[in-house]
C-alpha cells in the first residue's frame, strides 16, 4: 500500500529508514529512535534568511577545503551498532568532512558540524531529542541558533559529552571550535531581521 499521508501511519509504531524511504508524504518528517517526528511547516522568512546567510558564509569558507556543506532538506542518518537506522534528521545546515559518509541518499553517520535554527514550530522536546542523538553518535560541534534572542549556543563534543560554550550574541564574533579559522561577526547572521 502506498503511504502518502501521516494518517496512514501509526504514530506510536517504530519505523526504520527503510520504511521512511517508502513513504511519499507531503509533510516533512524525521525519525527519532524509530518514532515519527513531524517537522514544522515551511520555515518562516526569518528562518530562511538566517539559513541562507550561514550557507553563504560556509560556502565561501569551505569551497577550497575537503569538507562539504549541505542545507535542509538533506537526510542525515544515524545507524546503531546493530546496523539499524532509526534516527533520521534534516538539520538546517551540516558540514561533512569525511566524504565516505555521503551517498545518494544523504549522509550516513555524524556530520562534523550541525546547525539547527529554532522556529516557533520547533519544540523543546525535539531539540532535546536531537541533542541526545547528535551527542551519542559523535557530532563534533552543534550550533543552536535563536533568532528571537539573536544568540547562538555552541556545544562541542569533549570525551563523548557535549560541553556548552558561552552563547554568542549579535554583537560578538562567532568562531567555530573545530574549524578555528571559521570566524565572522554574528551580526552578519542577525542584521536587519
Amino acid at each position: 500500500m502506498e503511504i502518502t499521508s501521516l494518517s496512514q501511519l501509526d504514530m506510536n509504531a517504530t519505523y526504520t529508514y527503510a520504511d521512511y524511504l517508502m513513504w511519499e508524504l507531503k509533510e516533512r518528517v524525521e525519525l527519532f529512535k524509530g518514532k515519527i517526528l513531524k517537522m514544522s511547516p515551511a520555515p518562516s522568512p526569518v528562518h530562511q534568511k538566517i539559513s541562507f546567510r550561514f550557507t553563504g558564509i560556509f560556502y565561501n569558507f569551505f569551497k577550497n577545503r575537503q569538507c562539504d556543506v549541505f542545507s535542509a532538506p538533506f537526510d542525515v542518518r544515524f545507524q546503531n551498532k546493530n546496523g539499524d537506522t532509526k534516527n533520521v534528521f534534516q538539520p538546517d545546515l551540516c558540514v561533512i568532512c569525511d566524504s565516505s559518509k555521503i551517498d545518494d541518499k544523504g549522509c550516513l553517520g555524524a556530520p562534523d558540524l550541525i546547525i539547527e535554527i529554532i522556529s516557533p514550530g520547533n519544540s523543546k522536546k525535539e531539540l532535546s531529542l536531537k541533542y541526545s542523538i547528535y551527542e551519542e553518535f559523535g557530532v563534533q560541534e552543534y550550533w543552536v541558533v535563536h533568532p528571537l534572542e539573536k544568540t547562538i549556543q555552541i556545544f562541542v563534543l569533549e570525551k563523548d559529552i557535549f560541553i556548552g560554550k558561552k552563547p554568542i550574541t549579535e554583537d560578538e564574533m562567532m568562531k567555530s571550535y573545530i574549524f578555528p579559522e571559521l570566524t565572522f561577526p554574528a551580526k552578519e547572521i542577525f542584521e536587519n531581521l
